[in-house]
């Protein structure tokens, strides 16, 4: 899965170019969609960081669209839209939306408010890179892993995986949550792989794996990453 910055959805080409272009000629890398069905295939082949959803969109209402992201994900959401009523604003917040912004916008008020929300989000930089914990060490930045030193072999999604659990340290972690950030809110593939993903993780990392000390299962849940790093 590719990993991008933005995903901005919105039937009106136009602005949605010019709001593209500023984005991108600020370091981001973004993607536009003129409805929830081309959203909903990037979704599938994309892991975004943010998404910034009109509320008009033909077939769907982004509010519609924003519900149903929520039943498996925490991205953030930034509604933009004509519609300025206290009403349209609440609903969009109270329905799991992250900001709302009325059209026409400033695309420097909007930049600002990608900035923050994804500071609040994933906050000021990209974190630890490198990870040791007891005979295990994981580079982040070359997406290698050694236990006792050797290096330890890992398929792409196996990395994907164990990269998602590390960010997310210590946190009981819905299943659910976790294939759709590591797989994609839209992807075919059925979430008992997920599992399978967790097993092979287990026997790789684990000295025990019938009874592991890092990658645990919280029955009815999901899963949690335990390791003090």
């Amino acid at each position: 899965m590719n990993k991008k910055d933005i995903l901005i959805v919105d039937d009106d080409n136009d602005l949605g170019m010019i709001t593209k272009d500023t984005l991108e000629d600020h370091g981001y890398s973004v993607e536009l969609c003129g409805s929830t069905e081309e959203a909903c295939d990037e979704l599938a082949e994309n892991k975004f960081r943010l998404i910034i959803l009109d509320i008009n969109l033909p077939k769907e209402t982004g509010f519609s669209f924003c519900k149903e992201i929520r039943k498996n994900s925490t991205i953030p959401i930034i509604f933009i839209s004509a519609r300025t009523s206290d009403t349209d604003k609440i609903t969009g917040l109270d329905i799991g939306g992250d900001d709302y912004i009325p059209k026409p916008y400033s695309l420097q008020e909007l930049l600002s408010r990608v900035n923050a929300n994804l500071r609040r989000a994933y906050g000021f930089s990209g974190g630890q890179q490198n990870i040791v914990f007891d005979d295990v060490e994981i580079d982040l930045t070359s997406r290698s892993v050694k236990k006792d030193g050797q290096l330890v072999k890992l398929s792409i999604k196996e990395f994907d995986l164990l990269k998602y659990l590390i960010e997310h340290k210590n946190m009981v972690l819905r299943k659910e949550t976790i294939f759709s950030e590591v797989w994609g809110m839209f992807n075919e593939i059925e979430i008992s792989t997920l599992a399978v993903h967790i097993r092979w993780l287990r026997e790789k990392l684990e000295g025990n794996p019938a009874k592991p000390k890092y990658i645990k299962t919280v029955w009815g849940v999901g899963y949690i990453f335990e390791v003090n790093i």
